[in-house]
């Protein structure tokens, strides 16, 4: 039998130590028929300004208030925020049965438009237009960690991820306390270096650089992997080759690395199934509540739901949901798949094509 760590062909589980949960492969799944539902395929062009959009430039939100003429990032607070600030009355202390417990929580949420342009999206934006995006997240991350316990850098890219406009953005949630998956992995990384005395996920960066199978590209100071216990199809995570522990750690070369690799992985993305590829992705860093983070490494996660094509897409369903997460495609097949992507966007080849 071959060894699960290159990918065997029985069904195994694999562990993921920055959680402590397990995911099960089954690798022989993989050309099962699909005759179940499909998403629709996202090719069509968007005009580069769009008098509809909330997020766009100079066009009124549904509160009324009008975006300013902005260019390159906008952030504003959520019209809609699903945490309220500490000056809001909390609820009542509410019932003493201890099953009945709940927690007053405090918090703002802040949407961020990546550019102007409602036509594009990081993949198609040019690196400086990207690096001004990372230095919007390090600025708005420096700003909220000095009240919140945890500031969450994320975006749904995509109907097929619940995103209601195609616009380039992306959101903020900072939250007076650590969310559960970010606790799961304190605790894990805590514990990592409380034993061996150096950060996991930098140990775990030298043992995926040495097996070298679930490497999708590694850049000067950034490494791009399909987890070893990858859930999604095409999960990668994305980390520093250097131990920084928070966005604002990050040096200006750094920074621009960052840029390009964030272009590199979403071209990567759309080039796999020639569509705008749908995700949701996010930064997980050290806990801004004043506890020590030297057992923690700034990461981010990116989980597509895509399965075998632009219209099947994975579901997590049945034994997902009330057993465990499972897989049919070995994440070191997923690397492969993405690995053998060319670095150039499929709409840029195109266009010049048509441009002849």
């Amino acid at each position: 039998m071959s060894s699960p760590s290159t990918g065997g062909a029985r069904p195994h589980r694999r562990y993921n130590p920055l959680n402590g949960t397990w995911v099960l492969v089954s690798p022989q799944r993989g050309n099962r028929p699909w005759r179940g539902a499909q998403e629709e395929a996202v090719r069509e062009a968007r005009p580069a300004h769009d008098p509809a959009c909330a997020l766009c430039p100079g066009v009124a939100r549904a509160t009324g208030e009008a975006n300013p003429h902005f260019t390159g990032p906008h952030v504003f607070a959520n019209d809609f925020p699903a945490l309220l600030p500490a000056d809001e009355p909390d609820p009542d202390a509410g019932p003493a049965e201890p099953l009945f417990r709940h927690q007053a929580v405090s918090g703002e949420t802040r949407v961020i438009c990546f550019s102007e342009r409602h036509d594009l999206s990081l993949a198609r934006m040019p690196v400086a237009g990207v690096r001004h995006v990372v230095d919007t997240w390090c600025a708005e991350f420096q700003d909220l960690s000095a009240r919140y316990a945890n500031v969450l850098i994320f975006e749904n890219k995509g109907a097929a991820m619940g995103c209601s406009n195609p616009h380039p953005h992306g959101q903020i949630w900072a939250t007076d306390y650590l969310p559960c998956e970010v606790a799961r992995e304190d605790d894990a990384q805590r514990d990592h270096h409380r034993r061996t005395g150096r950060p996991l996920l930098l140990d775990y960066a030298r043992a995926e650089i040495a097996a070298g199978t679930r490497i999708v590209f590694r850049t000067q100071y950034w490494l791009c992997l399909v987890p070893y216990w990858a859930t999604w199809p095409f999960e990668t995570l994305l980390l520093p080759t250097t131990h920084a522990q928070r966005l604002c750690d990050l040096s200006a070369a750094a920074r621009t690395d960052l840029a390009r690799a964030l272009k590199r992985l979403t071209t990567t993305y759309d080039n796999l199934f020639q569509t705008d590829f749908p995700y949701s992705m996010g930064w997980h860093h050290a806990p801004c509540d004043g506890r020590d983070g030297d057992h923690w490494v700034l990461h981010a996660h990116f989980y597509p739901p895509l399965l075998r094509s632009a219209t099947v897409r994975k579901y997590m369903v049945g034994f997902e949901l009330l057993g465990e997460a499972q897989r049919d495609l070995t994440p070191e097949t997923a690397a492969a798949l993405l690995r053998a992507q060319p670095e150039v966007h499929f709409r840029q080849k195109q266009d010049a094509v048509d441009a002849r």
